[in-house]
């Protein structure tokens, strides 16, 4: 009897759960195929969640999906660990050791084989190698440091309100991930005055730095400006063409002036894990992003696919790559999980065509702003408002629907409600 075909997802994500839960459903709970998702991480978080997770305004225990329960549900097996390399002669995926938070080693470096392997391991910010940044900034790229994050943050909050003294927090980088977390501390501060010291938000001191022209450069000048204009509103200083040239414990400096803080993020740049530059000899970019072709199949082997944000697709007819954002990662795991199970039995692989249905950006609950894409009735349209802030909820929703079905999704999002009617609006032990 023929061992069924051995499909390895490194990476967790949004592509990463998606495709393994709709491959698992397919092929695993039939035995048609042997579906093993890999991540360093025990749960999943949806990465455009993050910055609430920083902020504390969320309920992190809530929104978490553990891994190991999914895969009983869905037909697969999960396996702990962090890819460090690859060998594809042998087929075999390269997992580093296993530890504990204190270093302990719980499981020691250790291979996995794969007959088919899907790269979906994600980004990070970039730093460019600027010094100090490493050392003194934080950053939220994955649910481990937002929740680091939030620890430190609720000590600086603590400290500034004990001694009296204003709490300074520099962002670098004005995209989504900056821009969204600003306005998330700044409720954060002022739903943290309803329970103790009146006068919380008022010490928050903010300052967002960008070395574009623009904040949010990925949207249309409109929405920049009104963002800006809003954040302003809210008391943050807009620092746009600024570079930063290094970091210390005192803030960062720039042009030989220097932007003071108590807490620095650096929510800059984009990049795919390091390890992945010219890894095990597949084409990479300067961001050590794979490069794919039109089938989402790494250039120089059929076997290993890329999608998501560490994937760098550039279609036919455009001058860049696809930007890294939460639908491209989204339309190709379901290009994917739809046409894979007919690639292993021969048939030809489409090739994968993205389908632009704009962008939201949500700056809590004082604002949101979005496009509608080049699709649809109102296409190259702008909302903003209410409208916006359901569509950037509902992008939730549709993700724990594809994951958990309509019936479960709706369960954990009535669950959220309930909770928020007993349980204080913000983390704050």
């Amino acid at each position: 009897m023929s061992q069924p075909v051995r499909i390895v997802i490194a990476g967790g994500g949004i592509a990463g759960i998606l495709l393994a839960t709709k491959l698992g459903d397919q092929l695993g709970r039939s035995g048609r195929a042997a579906v093993t998702l890999i991540d360093s991480s025990p749960t999943h978080i949806w990465k455009p969640m993050l910055h609430t997770i920083a902020a504390g305004t969320r309920d992190v225990q809530q929104q978490q999906v553990v891994y190991l329960a999914h895969a009983r549900e869905h037909g697969l097996t999960y396996l702990p660990g962090e890819v460090r390399g690859l060998d594809r002669e042998r087929r075999r995926v390269e997992l580093g050791e296993v530890r504990t938070p204190e270093g302990a080693v719980i499981l020691d470096s250790r291979t996995v084989e794969y007959d088919v392997l899907v790269m979906s391991l994600g980004s990070r910010a970039n730093d460019f190698g600027m010094p100090g940044v490493k050392a003194h900034c934080h950053f939220i790229d994955s649910q481990k440091q937002a929740e680091n994050f939030n620890v430190v943050l609720r000590n600086h909050i603590l400290r500034s309100v004990a001694k009296d003294e204003a709490l300074r927090v520099a962002v670098v980088g004005a995209g989504a991930t900056g821009v969204e977390l600003s306005a998330e501390l700044s409720r954060l501060l002022e739903i943290g005055s309803r329970y103790g010291d009146p006068s919380m938000r008022s010490r928050l001191s903010l300052t967002l730095l960008e070395a574009g022209p623009r904040v949010l450069p990925a949207f249309p000048p409109q929405i920049s400006d009104s963002s800006q204009q809003q954040l302003e509103r809210i008391g943050f200083r807009v620092m746009t063409s600024t570079q930063v040239s290094s970091a210390d414990a005192r803030g960062f400096h720039h042009k030989g002036s220097l932007v003071e803080a108590d807490l620095m993020v650096w929510a800059a740049g984009v990049k795919a894990p390091d390890f992945m530059s010219n890894l095990a000899g597949l084409a990479t970019n300067r961001s050590s992003q794979l490069i794919v072709d039109t089938t989402l199949q790494t250039t120089r082997d059929d076997h290993v696919f890329a999608i998501g944000d560490c994937a760098s697709l550039t279609p036919e007819g455009h001058e860049r790559p696809l930007p890294p954002t939460a639908q491209v990662a989204t339309q190709q795991a379901e290009h994917l999980a739809r046409h894979l199970p007919r690639w292993l039995e021969g048939k030809p692989l489409p090739e994968f065509v993205f389908r632009d249905f704009g962008s939201l950006v949500s700056l809590s609950d004082y604002n949101a702003f979005g496009t509608l894409g080049h699709l649809g009735f109102f296409k190259g349209g702008i909302i903003r408002g209410r409208a916006a802030q359901l569509g950037h909820a509902w992008l939730y929703r549709r993700h724990q629907h594809a994951l958990h079905g309509f019936g479960k999704a709706t369960l954990l999002w009535t669950a959220e409600q309930i909770n928020g009617l007993v349980q204080p609006k913000v983390r704050l032990t």
